[in-house]
């Protein structure tokens, strides 16, 4: 008989630990959500926040509520990036309130300054050389238009 009483709490144990596979996540409640609204002047940046979603100006994100602040990244062509960042605000409610999860700013907006041309620099080229002068040429009957005027003659001596 006792031996039936320890079979038998034997076999309850085991099914009871078959059911330890029962989630009790379900028991959780899901983690709040912020949804962030993404502005840009000019429109058409690529933001993206520094805890991963991002998308394209004006648009807005949902994000699991962090913990701490974050940044909001843009950059569009020919303009500066920019960063902004944004603080998390937390109301942990009471019992005929629920938690809440709240952003500043909201909206996220940044103004992008146009990009600074950089200024082009022509190539160095390096001034030909003057070429060199050449060899007289075989006497002419006709001077030289550049030439220098011949140096005065000497007087011839007396005699």
């Amino acid at each position: 008989m006792v031996m039936r009483r320890v079979l038998a709490s034997a076999i309850a144990a085991v099914s009871l630990a078959g059911c330890s596979s029962v989630s009790w996540d379900m028991f959780k409640s899901t983690p709040p959500t912020v949804q962030v609204q993404l502005e840009s002047s000019p429109p058409g940046a690529d933001a993206v926040t520094s805890l991963g979603p991002g998308c394209k100006t004006p648009c807005s994100v949902t994000i699991p509520a962090p913990d701490a602040p974050f940044t909001v990244s843009y950059a569009l062509n020919k303009h500066q990036p920019a960063s902004v960042p944004v603080n998390v605000i937390k109301n942990p409610g009471d019992f005929s309130t629920p938690a809440t999860v709240t952003t500043d700013p909201n909206p996220v907006f940044a103004q992008l300054a146009p990009a600074i041309p950089k200024q082009v620099r022509k190539p160095h080229r390096p001034k030909p050389k003057k070429p060199a002068a050449a060899a007289p040429a075989a006497a002419s009957p006709f001077p030289d238009p550049n030439a220098a005027p011949p140096p005065p003659a000497a007087p011839a001596p007396k005699l």
